[in-house]
């Protein structure tokens, strides 16, 4: 079982993706996500999240939301909790990602990228601006075979 966060940064109607090239053995290799990474011990979700952010992006996020839980069970990779924020609001100066190639794009063109299937249905629902949600993707290889979702609005 892995835990993990991930984050999109917001500006001017874009999200700040990244293109997973640079790793070899990379189970997101050619695929645009956000940023994130995994826990280290003893790490709240909102540290990791804004420890990872820096390390890959140089940014120090100064306003992000918590906005779901992420659960993937896949054949070939195990087990996976993902914590999803998205932010807007940072300091400091975008830095090459060891990881990949960084780039602001557009929201409305994310879905001509390389994604995994799951994460076309996470950012529609970031895009619906649900404030929080939680989501279970079921793969089978890279195929997507199952997704349950359950939307949690205020009371």
């Amino acid at each position: 079982m892995k835990l993990t966060t991930l984050c999109y940064i917001e500006q001017d109607e874009c999200y700040l993706m990244l293109h997973r090239t640079k790793k070899e053995k990379d189970e997101n290799h050619d695929k645009w996500i956000g940023v994130g990474g995994k826990f280290e011990e003893g790490e709240s979700p909102e540290e990791c999240l804004l420890r990872e952010v820096k390390e890959e992006t140089g940014l120090t996020l100064t306003r992000y939301q918590f906005r779901g839980i992420i659960t993937f069970v896949s054949d070939e990779w195990g087990t996976e909790y993902m914590y999803l924020f998205t932010a807007d609001t940072y300091e400091g100066i975008l830095k090459e990602c060891e990881e990949g190639e960084l780039v602001w794009v557009p929201k409305k063109q994310i879905n001509n990228l390389t994604l995994w299937e799951g994460d076309k249905v996470f950012l529609q629902l970031l895009n619906e601006k649900h404030n929080f949600f939680t989501l279970k993707l079921r793969y089978e290889g890279e195929k997507l075979v199952e997704n349950q979702v359950k939307i949690y609005e205020p009371f």
